[in-house]
């Protein structure tokens, strides 16, 4: 008898879901004037595009989150569409989150965020099924700004049984609102964490790469840096690892991070090393910079 392929790993991703407004000026900024830019809608949020890069990678996913209301069947269907299982909940009070990305030449973006419907997450809003089902679980950053999602995302934590959990700290900006010594703390118990660069020097207090490695480490058993052009490293206790970032024009950096997490995410569920887990995980993150938006470019339509 043939033997059987194994299962994907099934993995909970909690988190944000936002629709994204990404804009591309052709120049800098006329203040208090006109300046002609692209402009596309796309659908984004750090966890959610997370999700579908995941489920991209072969990987069984269930999504949690919140949307406003009137989005909430175009919202569940499109998370379908991407191959995840969503449960979201659909928020009376609030919209969806917005958020307007600005994208200068070289392909950075500088973002404008409101979070709506996010911010209303709740314990009874993660389901304990998903909960004892997932073989991983995955929290975006941002779930630790308010109150409420706070109060959700720890919570699960708690009740995530045997499932490790990872976290992406999402946003400097935010880590400095909420205090990264909170954030550490919030966050305890987590085994795996994937801040960028600046995120990293935000939490440890210092721009030296190896001493932001060497701080994390005390507080995460693997701790995953992402540095953009300069590639990326883990650390984990004294072991080190490095892998390089493919040389790329970037179009738009925008999900980046988040397709370098699944990628990385769903090799390690696969059991691949350290090297080649950043191997994947670097080239998925150069990948997605040559389409716009945070999420897989869709395949081309049939003739």
């Amino acid at each position: 008898m043939s033997e059987q392929p194994a299962e994907p790993s099934r993995v909970l991703v909690i988190g944000d879901v936002m629709i994204d407004l990404i804009v591309r000026p052709e120049g800098a900024l006329a203040i208090g004037s006109d300046r002609r830019a692209t402009i596309f809608s796309r659908p984004g949020g750090s966890a959610a595009n997370q999700a579908v890069w995941l489920a991209h990678f072969g990987l069984n996913v269930s999504f949690v989150g919140r949307v406003g209301l009137s989005d909430h069947a175009a919202q569940t269907e499109a998370f379908r569409q991407c191959g995840l299982a969503p449960s979201l909940a659909a928020d009376r009070e609030r919209e969806t989150g917005r958020l307007i990305a600005l994208i200068d030449p070289s392909g950075e973006r500088s973002f404008l965020t409101d979070r709506g419907a996010n911010d209303g997450l709740s314990e009874a809003d993660i389901p304990d099924a998903l909960l004892g089902q997932a073989d991983h679980i995955h929290l975006s950053g941002y779930s630790f700004v308010a109150p409420s999602p706070r109060r959700a995302v720890r919570n699960a934590m708690e009740r995530a049984g045997r499932a490790p959990v990872s976290v992406d700290p999402a946003s400097a900006e935010f880590l400095r609102e909420m205090g990264p010594a909170n954030f550490l703390e919030w966050t305890r118990g987590a085994q795996i964490c994937f801040p960028n660069s600046e995120e990293a020097a935000v939490l440890t207090g210092s721009a030296d790469p190896e001493a932001q490695i060497a701080e994390l480490a005390r507080h995460y058993p693997l701790v995953v840096v992402k540095r953009g052009a300069e590639g990326c490293e883990a650390g984990a206790g004294d072991q080190r690892w490095r892998a390089a970032a493919p040389t790329v024009q970037a179009i738009d950096t925008t999900g980046a991070g988040d397709a370098f997490v699944a990628a990385f995410l769903a090799a390690r569920l696969n059991h691949a090393t350290i090297e080649d887990c950043l191997t994947r995980a670097a080239a998925a993150g150069a990948a997605a910079t040559q389409s716009i938006g945070g999420r897989p470019a869709p395949p081309p339509a049939a003739n």
